[in-house]
């Protein structure tokens, strides 16, 4: 299948008193980039989050937004630091001896002290578990979003060959007949200017442009990249660079043949097919 590399998921982990909110976004880019926003508390995920994401996705700016978010409803187990008290207690002792007039701490002082409440979120060794199949879940649901999204540019690109194709037969069957055609002016007029040549200087000279204005070979090769074309959407998988390869030797066989045009209509139809070329090369952007 081809994948877009537009994609985006988001998966939330409930553990009771926090839960683990995982968010991936991704957008296309010619190698895969990694951005990654983690709160700090969360800081040591970043490299277990890094080699899944590398292991499943090839191209892509990915942004990875990671974070633990605490319940307010949820219950907490308020624990006293009992050593850190003492150690407060002690010090209290010893400033009001030295200073009698000072006042105590409150209550509320003792409790807002730095490390005087034990801190009840698990531990990071306990959440690296559930880490492992939360990114496991949003890298699946990432890669079935880029999937849909590759379905769709899989599906506008075909139309956009088959619209080339019947431009292709158009014109292919009239090759021949606008060659000669344009061989005889050219032979009426090369007699006109320059009555000196001889008949076979005239044909020889009229049979080398021909050549240069001849587009059957242009036209055999546009169809021979369409079919590769089809063929890569077919087989799937990482097709975005040889899909971008193809559609510059599309647009340079479709300027040859703008080039050589020997009819306004011929003119038209390489102007068709340069657009068709470029809409599919703004879709192929966005393929993995």
């Amino acid at each position: 299948m081809i994948h877009s590399m537009t994609g985006y998921a988001v998966q939330v982990r409930d553990l009771g008193r926090v839960a683990l909110h995982l968010e991936l976004r991704s957008v296309n880019s010619r190698y895969l980039d990694l951005a990654f926003r983690i709160n700090d508390d969360l800081r040591q995920a970043e490299p277990v989050l890094r080699e899944a994401i590398t292991a499943r996705l090839r191209r892509g700016k990915v942004e990875c937004r990671f974070n633990l978010q605490a319940k307010d409803s949820a219950p907490r187990d308020l624990a006293i630091n009992d050593m850190l008290l003492g150690q407060l207690k002690s010090a209290q002792l010893a400033v009001l001896a030295e200073l009698p007039q000072a006042a105590p701490l409150s209550v509320s002082e003792v409790l807002r002290w730095p490390g005087m409440l034990t801190d009840d979120s698990p531990a990071f060794e306990a959440l690296q578990p559930e880490i492992a199949g939360l990114v496991g879940q949003v890298l699946d649901e990432l890669i079935a979003s880029r999937r849909r999204e590759g379905d769709k540019l899989a599906e506008m690109i075909r139309g956009r060959i088959e619209r080339m194709r019947d431009l292709v037969a158009t014109v292919q069957p009239r090759v021949p007949a606008l060659v000669a055609e344009y061989q005889e002016k050219l032979a009426t007029r090369l007699r006109d200017a320059a009555a000196t040549l001889d008949d076979d200087r005239i044909r020889l000279e009229v049979g080398l442009f021909a050549q240069r204005v001849d587009v059957a070979e242009e036209l055999s090769r546009l169809s021979t990249h369409l079919d590769e074309v089809e063929r890569i959407l077919k087989v799937g998988g990482a097709a975005g660079k040889r899909l971008d390869f193809l559609m510059q030797e599309l647009n340079r066989e479709a300027n040859t043949l703008g080039s050589k045009a020997m009819a306004a209509d011929m003119t038209a139809i390489a102007v068709e097919l340069k657009l068709a070329i470029e809409q599919m090369r703004e879709q192929v952007q966005n393929i993995e």
